[in-house]
């Protein structure tokens, strides 16, 4: 959302004004009430629904001004809600608010009538923009058509009408020269009616278009036969300037007639008078067009080719090279560290910085050479008409010391490094897919040895990722051979001066590498699915654990188990969880589920549905490295949290006013929505002091415990004096 109100639009005040009703039609319940939200903020009267057919019923009833349209919709499509304007000739303008990203998609909806193509994701600005400047078209058309009427009545009145005409309105005698044009000219082609009264039209006319102007902009037609929106490019005066293109031309549609002496228009009988015509300006649906073909091949973020380009571009450049016995290099680049930066600073910055990446990797290069973003952090370089490995060598060092140059990004001073690989075409590959494989292996390959430089890929290389094979093996083992297990870190509430809570952590005692880190593994284990048998084992074991405490006498205490998005979409995992918590007869509130901003935002209705059936179960839910994710305050009214965690990117920096300030608004605001909030990563008695200071008294962190084993983690319960041991 905008973090102001935004500013009424499409209400200005004209003898003719009036307020449209804007209908919001989209499936999707969430973003269709963020819509309706959006525009009654903009102080616009909003109908919505998410069924074609009472769209239909809306539309039919002939008060819908603006329609806001999803095409991918059930039932009846947004192409088929078009298709019914058109037919019916109902008097809607429409928005076209869609995820569909193809360029035939948007190209089909501009040709059906629609007045914008906004993408999903969009930007709240552009989607207002589009809003305002469709209502105030209307709101033109409207006065138009109202003066139109009166035409009848005045001829001095038809004059104004004329004028005020957003369209160049002209007539020509039969000899082609002018002998009207309204006021409009001088705006948009910079000429005054009296310089062009009596020339002849051919002094608009761009060259290249005079053959087709004599047959439109000169028509002698009549009825079905004249010319309607035929496209037409005008020359503006000089020093006139354009709004939009950097030429001197002027894009038009020309509907156009022939005048007879005689208005039956029979032109066998009565004589050619000269020709009337209308001249739209078409400038806004021509840049309309040229962004949907520049989307459809350059990246959205950095304005960089994207994959289709480079394919298109690689492609052409293989050809020349076999004809020309060249090669072709192909670079595939990561940048290092750029996941820390995203994280700590945000995706609005990890944005920024993409973008100036992006502009320091281009000025590198060559004229030739085509840089592209694959996606996230990664990109690939074209370098065509090589001839070794020199030219690639060269490049690839000139990128690794520009990029070791500060970035300062909105007051953030970033430091990011690259990891390089590059293939060469035909010694690597002869397509676009194996060099950029190929490529991609050698750059893991130069990420293994430390980052921050480049490799050729090697045949040998092929052995390493035989190795990241094996760890995908070895990982499948791991469970039926007992290598996985559960350490415990205590959470502790500061006021109660007790545990309160343990969260799960897994670690994998490899029998050849010995202890390796969830770090190390959980990425690969989510790559290839093998999450989720690992994921049930850790809630079977921490059940089992809560278990065997309460055996102990234990009983106030739960267990956090991390959950990640492969397990929310696991069929059984709310009757595993239900069935295993009744064998041991234990209450759900002793559980409680960890789960990332991220993950959530990924599937937002699925996570929904399952976090309230565990809830409902009486287990906590928890947001874990809450403020580092893509959360919005709907989302979390909506979820069922009991708990905030504090990311420890934030407590580690919590002497800086930044974090302190973000520290604080969490904390306030869980305060409201009456969610409990927990810091993790305390490490240090002034960050434990600035905390409590802050109202925030439940922590967890290294200041109290490591991780524990589960043997271990008991004791503390034995040891009464261990908390003030850590204090004091």
């Amino acid at each position: 959302m905008p973090r102001n109100k935004p500013q009424n639009i499409g209400n200005q005040e004209t003898d003719c004004s009036r307020r449209e009703t804007i209908l919001v039609v989209d499936d999707d319940l969430l973003h269709l009430h963020s819509l309706r939200t959006l525009m009654e903020q903009a102080g616009l009267t909003v109908i919505t629904t998410d069924h074609g057919e009472t769209a239909l019923e809306h539309l039919n009833s002939g008060n819908i001004g603006l329609l806001l349209l999803d095409l991918n919709m059930p039932r009846i499509s947004g192409s088929k809600i078009m298709d019914h304007i058109i037919t019916h000739k109902i008097d809607t303008s429409i928005i076209v608010v869609s995820g569909e990203t193809s360029f035939e998609a948007a190209e089909d909806a501009l040709r059906h009538g629609a007045y914008d193509y906004i993408r999903k994701p969009y930007s709240i600005d552009n989607l207002l923009n589009s809003v305002d400047n469709a209502l105030k078209k209307r709101q033109l058309e409207f006065d138009n058509k109202l003066m139109q009427k009166k035409l009848q009545e005045s001829e001095k009145l038809h004059r104004y009408i004329v004028n005020k005409s957003p369209d160049i309105v002209y007539m020509l005698d039969t000899e082609g020269r002018f002998t009207f044009v309204n006021k409009r000219v001088e705006t948009l082609l910079g000429y005054s009616k009296n310089e062009l009264i009596g020339q002849h039209y051919s002094k608009l006319i761009y060259a290249d278009d005079n053959q087709k102007a004599r047959f439109t902009f000169n028509e002698r037609r009549t009825g079905k036969r004249s010319s309607v929106n035929i496209e037409l490019r005008l020359v503006c005066k000089d020093n006139h300037n354009i709004k939009h293109f950097d030429t001197r031309l002027l894009p038009i549609e020309i509907s156009a007639v022939g005048i007879y002496n005689n208005q039956s228009g029979a032109q066998d009988n009565h004589k050619f008078i000269g020709t009337y015509g209308i001249a739209r300006d078409v400038t806004d649906r021509k840049i309309a067009e040229e962004t949907i073909r520049f989307q459809a091949y350059h990246d959205l973020l950095t304005s960089l080719p994207n994959r289709s380009l480079l394919k298109d571009r690689l492609n052409q450049a293989i050809s020349q090279a076999r004809r020309n016995d060249h090669k072709v290099a192909v670079m595939f680049l990561d940048l290092d560290r750029f996941k820390v930066v995203n994280d700590t600073l945000g995706h609005m910055i990890g944005d920024e910085l993409l973008r100036s990446v992006g502009q320091r990797l281009q000025s590198c290069l060559r004229d030739c050479d085509t840089l592209a973003r694959i996606g996230g952090d990664e990109f690939t370089i074209l370098l065509p008409e090589v001839h070794d490995h020199s030219s690639a060598t060269e490049v690839a060092k000139k990128i690794i010391r520009n990029l070791k140059k500060p970035f300062i990004v909105e007051g953030h001073e970033c430091f990011i490094s690259t990891s390089i690989g590059i293939a060469h075409y035909p010694d690597d590959g002869s397509n676009m897919e194996t060099l950029i494989k190929n490529a991609d292996m050698a750059m893991y390959s130069i990420k293994g040895e430390g980052k921050d430089g480049y490799h050729f890929y090697d045949k040998n290389m092929q052995e390493e990722f035989s190795a990241h094979m094996n760890l995908e093996n070895d990982m499948r083992r791991a469970l039926n051979n007992d290598q996985f297990v559960l350490y415990f870190q205590p959470q502790i509430d500061i006021n109660q001066k007790k545990i309160v809570a343990f969260e799960a952590l897994i670690r994998w005692q490899h029998p050849e590498k010995g202890f390796i880190l969830p770090s190390e593994f959980i990425s690969l284990a989510e790559e290839t699915g093998i999450i989720q048998p690992i994921g049930s084992w850790v809630i079977s074991q921490c059940i089992q654990q809560l278990a065997e405490w309460k055996k102990r006498g234990i009983y106030n205490t739960r267990i956090a188990v991390n959950l990640s998005a492969c397990q929310l979409k696991q069929d059984n995992l709310i009757e595993t969880i239900q069935t295993q918590l009744a064998a041991h007869g234990l209450d759900g509130s002793q559980l409680e589920i960890e789960i990332t901003e991220n993950v959530i935002m990924k599937d937002i209705e699925n996570g929904i549905r399952v976090l309230n059936q565990l809830h409902n179960m009486g287990i906590k839910i928890a947001i874990d490295d809450f403020g580092t994710g893509y959360s919005s305050l709907l989302y979390l009214k909506k979820l069922p949290i009991d708990t905030l965690k504090i990311d420890k990117s934030f407590i580690r920096d919590i002497h800086l006013d930044e974090d302190l300030s973000i520290i604080k608004a969490i904390i306030t605001m869980a305060e409201g929505l009456g969610i409990d909030v927990i810091s993790e990563g305390v490490e240090t008695m002034a960050q434990l002091q600035q905390l409590v200071h802050l109202n925030c008294f439940n922590v967890q962190g290294f200041l109290f415990s490591r991780p524990l084993p589960a043997a271990e983690a008991i004791k503390l319960f034995d040891n009464s004096s261990w908390y003030d041991e850590v204090i004091n």
